[in-house]
């Protein structure tokens, strides 16, 4: 709020933000961790709602795996071969992690 300084300038960028990406779960998502520079690779973050985590998994998603339908893109290239659909061609055999 006003009054409080919004919190001491914490959340300045955080409303901005979400003005820009209104249907983004604010319940959910911790604001430092949005637009920060590192792709936070799930379901909450890396979402059209939530301007694929303020621009950070842009590359990630359109140019690394953009036609990947795994549901936890954040198990992709983690250095565990998932298996099922993260090992397909659309999602770089896991990112790496499972042999062609």
């Amino acid at each position: 709020t006003e009054e409080c300084g919004y919190d001491g300038g914490d959340c300045v960028k955080f409303n901005e933000f979400i003005t820009k990406h209104p249907d983004c779960d604010q319940g959910q998502v911790r604001a430092a961790w949005i637009g920060n520079g590192e792709c936070q690779n799930n379901n909450l973050y890396n979402t059209e709602a939530c301007g694929w985590d303020g621009g950070d998994c842009e590359d990630f998603d359109a140019v690394k795996y953009p036609n990947c339908t795994a549901w936890e893109k954040s198990n992709i290239g983690n250095g565990f071969c998932n298996g099922d659909i993260f090992n397909t061609v659309e999602c770089g055999f896991d990112g790496g992690d499972c042999d062609e």
